[in-house]
């Protein structure tokens, strides 16, 4: 992993959060620097998408810090506070969660001219140019309902694009998708990683996050039990139970 001079960008202090008596989080932190690639990786329920969650405020936290650039996520607590650091922090889901009675271009420039009261020519250009990067142009026009998996999931990453994040968050991402429509998808992370956007994945696909992050993290039951270069972590793990999960996926 690469060092930096600076701090990072995204700074988890001691996290913890609980739903009802069950404690989701015990005590993270993490770091990822600006222009990083972090992977988080672990069984299911280990705390992984809340861990994202958390990061852009969907969730607010029991007790520790939050930091992103300049906010102190657990600070902001309404929406209004909120809109700032959404505008730096991007998410995409498992589920592509776009509105499906608007096209694709309504789509990519409605929470920019809504929410950020952004000039609407120069929102649409920017989103023609998006969905050129993801390989979807000559479909702005287009309905959801008229795309495939794999299109729906590239517009809604378009979609966070559109907002001109710092961060882009993705929440296991290809999780819902058809085999052969993921690397279509993950070509596209792939191309942003290198342009030095700085991604958070919670991902299932163990060779995806060998190859582009800079930094893994393995989640179990609420803790960070390992982590590391992904050169070291799938190659020579050494605690227990990341040994058994990789034997189980790889």
């Amino acid at each position: 992993m690469t060092t930096s001079q600076t701090s990072p960008l995204i700074e988890m202090r001691n996290v913890r959060k609980s739903f009802g008596l069950f404690e989701v989080l015990k005590g993270i932190s993490l770091s990822v620097n600006d222009g990083g690639v972090v992977c988080i990786i672990g069984p299911s329920g280990s705390g992984k998408s809340t861990i994202l969650r958390c990061i852009n405020g969907l969730t607010p936290i029991d007790s520790g810090t939050i930091r992103v650039g300049d906010f102190s996520v657990e600070s902001l607590r309404s929406d209004k506070k909120l809109i700032p650091l959404r505008h730096e922090v991007a998410m995409v889901f498992q589920q592509y969660n776009l509105f499906p009675h608007r096209t694709v271009m309504q789509n990519l420039m409605m929470a920019p001219v809504q929410v950020l009261r952004q000039n609407a020519d120069e929102v649409r250009d920017r989103a023609e140019k998006l969905l050129a990067k993801v390989r979807l142009t000559g479909k702005e026009s287009a309905y959801p309902g008229e795309l495939s998996g794999g299109q729906q999931q590239r517009v809604a990453i378009a979609r966070a694009l559109a907002m001109e994040p710092r961060v882009i968050l993705f929440d296991e991402i290809t999780a819902a998708l058809d085999p052969e429509m993921v690397s279509e998808v993950l070509s596209v992370v792939r191309d942003l990683a290198a342009e030095g956007m700085t991604c958070v994945l919670v991902t299932h696909e163990m060779r995806f996050a060998e190859e582009v992050a800079d930094e893994v993290f393995f989640t179990d039951r609420g803790v960070i039990v390992e982590h590391g270069p992904p050169s070291t972590l799938f190659k020579s793990p050494s605690d227990p139970r990341l040994k058994d999960f990789l034997d189980k996926v790889l």
